[in-house]
């Protein structure tokens, strides 16, 4: 009896590190004190060790009193670090540079305006994700879309991932073949295949799981968010930004560090903020800015004053989107009194790489009333606004929307003028809505400009594969022939047949190289 009861009891005593293990590896708490999921973790556990060594000793009940004291500890530490202690600490996370919008905002290249929206490039990733019959049994599309700056353009980039547990026994050993880019100029959608697949996701398992590899590897290190992103030579990348809390025990806490994780291989590098490499764009999150913006606004007289008194409080607007300027992403959004008066005293610009923060002082409508505006502009057709980005046209700070109808089509493009936000022009086109808002014709403009001699070229074939996808509001085919390598665009300008036109239809076409395009400037089905 005496044998088989400290078998028992060694049992009961290894089930105390099994379970610590256990936590560990499902939970991932970094071992770190300055963690809240830490503390958590410590006190579960010491909980556990209490009621195991009760099952020797009743009397052992006594040292409840550890987790009591690491609870009372916690709300102590945790409470000393509010901002109500901290205010000008807090402020100062963020440091805003007055600044010109004329100098900085270059005027907009109304051939670079971004007119696909996170909801769009969703849509376009799922439609070609559908066509792909081979990939879209085993693989899904995640929901990540991260935009970045790709070949001086922006997009968005997003992973396959597995199409649950089973799939992922099925191909964990090939691992994840493509990801997706999405042009956030023209919606051209590209299924990219990486030179070696995709070894660590977050649709991975066991240690192959990124966030679990990351822990493994760096244990002691806060990361809450990891960003899928690809370098210049399309290799995929875990940007997993590092935190540091830098008031109080566990407040202020700020991204001082980056893990970059090859999604391929593995293998992470550690780097400081200064040190990070150039086609890294999302550092900073974009929610952590934005609470760190209104820290700055609120808090810059004081706790007292951002409750009461509120004098000089300004905040943040409602939403906030990107721009992209010189090869780095940049968060935009406007900053507003508490007073809720439907207008801003100027916006941000984030730079979400370094954190660089540009206040341009200007009055001017706020974004939401700017969406009102542009969806009453239209409201016969009940079509919803985006929410906006900030152009210079013209010189001037314009809000650029795109109006959507119910089935979250794009139908028009509205331009909003900033400090006069009843001044509202609508267009199916980019160039069309410009041109109507700053009264003329870019488009004879543009064309004039860039007028060369281009050489037309004739090639006979038959359609092997043919998509289409709409741009500025007017469709586009892409397509193949069997006897050439090129892909040819053709605007539904071009012949009314080419909604009709399918796979193994003949055509005769007329073309132009330029730009590395092969336009297609007539055609003719001949079947």
């Amino acid at each position: 009896m005496k044998e088989k009861f400290n078998f028992s009891k060694i049992a009961r005593l290894l089930s105390i590190p099994l379970l610590a293990l256990i936590l560990w590896y499902i939970f991932l708490p970094p071992l770190n004190l300055h963690s809240l999921l830490f503390w958590i973790y410590l006190m579960v556990i010491s909980v556990y060790t209490i009621l195991i060594t009760m099952t020797f000793d009743i009397k052992n009940y006594k040292y409840f009193k550890i987790p009591a004291i690491l609870f009372i500890l916690l709300i102590i530490l945790k409470v000393s670090s509010v901002t109500m202690f901290h205010s000008t600490k807090y402020a100062n996370l963020i440091q805003k540079e007055n600044s010109s919008f004329e100098e900085d905002i270059k005027e907009a290249s109304f051939e670079q305006v971004p007119t696909v929206d996170r909801d769009t490039a969703q849509r376009l990733g799922s439609r070609k994700m559908g066509e792909m019959l081979e990939l879209v049994s085993q693989y899904n599309v995640s929901d990540a879309y991260t935009q970045i700056n790709y070949d001086d353009k922006p997009v968005r980039v997003t992973p396959l991932e597995y199409n649950g547990f089973l799939k992922w026994l099925g191909n964990k050993n090939e691992g994840i073949p493509n990801y997706i880019i999405v042009d956030m100029i023209d919606g051209k959608v590209e299924l990219k295949k990486a030179k070696n697949n995709i070894k660590y996701s977050k649709s991975d398992k066991f240690s192959r799981d990124i966030y679990r590899h990351l822990r493994v590897n760096y244990p002691n290190d806060m990361f809450f968010e990891v960003n899928f992103e690809i370098d210049e030579e399309g290799t995929p990348y875990w940007v997993a930004p590092v935190y540091h809390n830098t008031i109080g025990w566990f407040g202020g806490f700020d991204v001082k560090e980056v893990i970059l994780t090859n999604a391929t291989n593995g293998e992470s590098t550690k780097y400081t903020i200064q040190d990070v490499p150039k086609w890294v764009d999302r550092i900073y999150n974009a929610e952590e800015i934005v609470q760190q913006l209104n820290w700055n606004g609120g808090l810059q007289l004081g706790f007292w004053n951002s409750l009461f008194a509120q004098k000089g409080v300004l905040q943040t607007t409602e939403g906030y989107n990107y721009l992209a300027i010189d090869d780095d992403v940049y968060l935009y959004t406007g900053m507003t009194s508490v007073g809720a008066d439907e207008s801003n005293v100027g916006f941000v610009l984030v730079n979400l790489r370094t954190k660089d923060t540009k206040f341009y002082k200007m009055s001017s409508a706020e974004e939401f009333s700017a969406m009102e505006s542009a969806e009453g502009a239209v409201q016969e057709k009940g079509y919803i606004s985006t929410f906006p980005i900030l152009l210079n046209i013209d010189n001037k700070p314009t809000y650029f929307m795109s109006l959507k109808d119910e089935a979250g089509l794009v139908k028009l493009y509205a331009l909003v003028d900033a400090q006069n936000y009843q001044q509202v022009s609508i267009g199916t086109t980019v160039n069309n809505v410009v041109s109507t808002h700053i009264g003329k014709d870019i488009t004879n403009l543009e064309s004039k400009e860039d007028e060369e001699p281009v050489e037309t070229l004739n090639v006979k074939g038959k359609i092997i594969s043919i998509e289409s996808v709409v741009i500025d509001g007017n469709t586009h085919y892409y397509f193949i022939l069997e006897n050439s390598n090129n892909i040819f665009i053709a605007n539904i300008g071009v012949s009314e047949k080419l909604p009709f036109i399918s796979v193994d239809d003949e055509v005769n076409i007329e073309y132009h190289e330029k730009n590395n395009l092969n336009r297609v400037t007539k055609l003719e089905v001949l079947k």
